[in-house]
């Protein structure tokens, strides 16, 4: 009779204690490896993480296009502008002008897409570097734009790892961004480009489809540059709350510096849309080949600190290229509405003295003579009309008592001068009581002899 014979089991060849120390080792490798690679592993060079990125962005922006061509091919055109027109009251005082086209408003203001040569902006360069300069006077004057940072920085985003966030310094710069190389680019609806021909040159054509079709329009590009140390230094601390709450809290210490800014800016408008009341809006984005260089220092740690950690410096700087890649990089722009335009009595600043008030040169001296004694206020100003106009009429009723005023006369001119007799008045200069109004028959005039 067989007998089954079990196995012998094999011994292990380490014991507990060298099993231990190997599994021990093996964490304090992980850890250094961690350390190294990670933590104070070298960031690549900033022109390489530019090109990088730079490859990224384009790859998106060619990924959207192709997907709005596709779209255009699978979706028929619709023919908006007629459909719009007639859903708009038409009024039949106010002549309805020609048909606007960007080809037409090319042609009026005599501009060539395809030969006109970019233009500088110097004197726009000058406005904004005004702008900036008063915009960083007003913020040292008090600490508003210090206040509305923190509030933002400690909303309701505030992750609950995070303790409250200090601001320690801010700089503003003091550098401008210049503005350059300005050139008007006709687009359609979709921001697409109209000044590409069949065969790919660069040629526009305002009879083709595209450049009459419902929102197409003309945009402005421009490249800007800026060199500047832009800073904000924060202060906070991150807080380990398990197993229980502050097991371990953290310090960390931030400045983050923008360093420089290339790239290029695209402007243009939408017109407004009466029968949806949408105002006219401004719209601008940047291309996708822009540039954003930042300087990050930081400071973990409480008593063996770690300072400019590479890891932490990707980290901010990946985020924050995010942030604005959401926001105001093609094919995602921002929309400003714009107001009015037309002259209105409520948007009136200065002169708080009527006109009629300077007509007398005696008035005139008055009002000059009290103007430097100082400025006037709203109230001030209403009292020194009326005062004016009473000194006015007592000087003209004082004139009339005495017989010194007189009826003015046009002075003689002389007979070298040569002028165009105006409609209703004769050779004198004074009305001869007919006049012509616009639009009446030959020989019907009225007569306001009295």
């Amino acid at each position: 009779m067989a007998t089954d014979m079990c196995p012998a089991s094999p011994e292990p060849t380490l014991s507990f204690t060298q099993g231990l120390i190997v599994g021990q080792i093996s964490v304090v490798l992980l850890i250094a490896a961690f350390i190294k690679f990670f933590i104070f592993g070298e960031a690549p060079s900033p022109e390489v993480a530019a090109t990088i990125r730079a490859a990224e962005r384009r790859s998106r922006t060619l990924a959207h296009r192709q997907s709005l061509l596709t779209l255009r091919s699978t979706t028929p055109n619709s023919n908006t502008r007629s459909s719009q027109s007639s859903l708009n009251k038409k009024s039949s005082i106010l002549r309805n002008p020609p048909t606007l086209t960007i080809g037409s408003i090319l042609n009026k203001t005599y501009y060539n897409v395809d030969s006109h040569q970019p233009e500088s902006l110097d004197w726009f360069n000058v406005l904004i570097a005004q702008t900036i300069a008063q915009f960083r006077s007003d913020a040292q004057q008090d600490d508003a734009i210090l206040t509305s940072l923190t509030k933002a920085l400690n909303g309701t985003s505030r992750p609950d790892f995070l303790d409250e966030i200090k601001v320690t310094e801010l700089t503003l710069g003091e550098d401008f961004p210049i503005f350059s190389n300005c050139r008007i680019i006709p687009v359609d609806e979709d921001g697409l480009s109209l000044n590409t021909g069949p065969n790919g040159e660069k040629r526009f054509d305002a009879n083709s489809t595209r450049a009459k079709r419902e929102g197409s329009r003309l945009q402005a590009r421009m490249d800007v540059d800026l060199s500047d140390m832009i800073t904000l230094a924060l202060e906070t601390r991150i807080l380990l709350n398990y197993p229980r709450r502050l097991t371990a809290v953290l310090p960390v210490a931030l400045a983050v510096s923008v360093v420089r800014f290339s790239g290029t800016l695209s402007i243009s408008f939408i017109p407004s849309n009466p029968s949806q009341s949408t105002p006219t809006m401004m719209t601008f984005s940047f291309l996708d080949d822009y540039r954003l260089d930042f300087s990050v220092r930081s400071l973990v740690g409480s008593r063996s600190r770690l300072q400019d950690v590479p890891k932490i410096a990707q980290l901010i700087e990946a985020r924050l290229h995010r942030w604005f890649d959401e926001r105001a990089v093609e094919p995602r722009f921002q929309e400003i509405a714009l107001p009015s335009l037309w002259p209105r009595k409520k948007n009136t600043r200065g002169g708080d003295e009527p006109l009629d008030a300077l007509t007398s040169p005696s008035l005139a001296a008055s009002v000059g003579s009290r103007s430097n004694s100082g400025s006037a206020g709203k109230g001030k100003g209403r009292e020194i009309a009326r005062e004016l106009k009473e000194e006015a009429r007592r000087e003209v009723e004082a004139e009339q008592a005495t017989g010194v005023r007189t009826e003015l006369t046009p002075p003689p001119l002389p007979d070298n001068f040569r002028y165009r007799r105006v409609k209703g008045r004769n050779a004198s200069g004074f009305g001869s009581g007919e006049f012509s109004m616009p639009g009446s028959l030959p020989g019907m005039g009225i007569d306001l002899a009295t």
